[in-house]
């Protein structure tokens, strides 16, 4: 299957263009960037081909990658998808509701594949994790943290503007804690959201199951504060998620991988667009909450 990759920063040049690279089944077009120098210094780097027209990649490809602010994916994947381009989004996969609508009813009109590159999903050790406690059940509650530091030294997100919005954290680090919490308790059936100092956000989560859950989000954390953790406690005592060395090259490469046999086979992916889609819903309803509190 021959990929497109759409965006030209850290985590294009980092993880979606070497894992595309080293994807069994995949073949590395080329990429596009709204700048040109930009654009053909990843595409040297990458050793495929620079596309200054974006419909000119979509025409060259079957499936395309995605590394942009999360507004400007949702505009280019709809136009892709609406071609019966295959999609890799990254999370979230819109910045609002009916963007994350709009695409997701696009796929499934297509009939095309997704995959949302949540990156534990894609981590073996992580995985392994998640099968053993939906296995053993009996949860009752669980918990993520993920205090992060924009400002820390050698952070390659650092100048990214979105991230530095007020629910900067809700959007980039939340799509994470509400996946690995779906992931560990089942499907979520609601939210509340209340707003701390800055961009820190606390949620309390209700799942389908009658469990229930916690998240802590910020992006401002201090450098020496910054912390995760994500766990859960029930009849089988408590389990705390593991940290996982799996490099995020290798994650990347497995949703590849997992698109491509999605695409094959047309069945869905567990974490496909629509259950991007509803990962953005519950965002969306936390951040209408955080407003009204204003």
């Amino acid at each position: 299957m021959r990929f497109g990759l759409v965006g030209t920063g850290p985590w294009a040049r980092l993880t979606h263009g070497p894992g595309l690279l080293a994807a069994a089944d995949a073949e590395f077009a080329g990429v596009w960037g709204r700048d040109a120098g930009r654009t053909a210094a990843i595409a040297a780097d990458l050793g495929v081909t620079p596309y200054d027209d974006y419909a000119e990649l979509l025409e060259s490809v079957d499936a395309v990658a995605f590394a942009v602010p999360p507004k400007v994916q949702a505009s280019m994947a709809l136009e892709a998808a609406a071609i019966g381009k295959h999609l890799l989004l990254d999370k979230p996969v819109a910045d609002s509701l009916d963007d994350a609508r709009a695409l997701a009813d696009e796929v499934a009109n297509e009939g095309i594949a997704s995959v949302v590159f949540f990156t534990h999903r894609f981590e073996p050790p992580i995985r392994e994790f998640f099968a053993e406690v939906q296995a053993k059940g009996g949860w009752k509650g669980g918990w993520s943290r993920m205090l992060a530091a924009l400002d820390e030294p050698g952070n390659p997100f650092t100048d990214s503007p979105w991230r530095r919005e007020q629910r900067g954290a809700l959007w980039d680090v939340g799509p994470h804690a509400l996946s690995n919490l779906t992931a560990m308790l089942g499907p979520i059936a609601g939210l509340t959201a209340v707003g701390g100092e800055g961009d820190l956000v606390h949620l309390v989560v209700t799942h389908e199951s009658g469990a229930t859950s916690t998240a802590s989000l910020s992006l401002t954390a201090p450098p020496a504060g910054s912390n995760f953790e994500t766990g859960i406690w029930g009849e089988s005592g408590t389990a705390i998620l593991p940290l996982s060395d799996t490099p995020a090259v290798d994650s990347f490469q497995l949703a590849v991988q997992e698109l491509v046999a999605a695409a094959e086979s047309g069945e869905s992916h567990p974490v496909d667009v629509a259950f991007g889609t509803r990962v953005v819903e519950l965002l969306a309803s936390a951040e209408d909450q955080l407003n009204a509190a204003r």
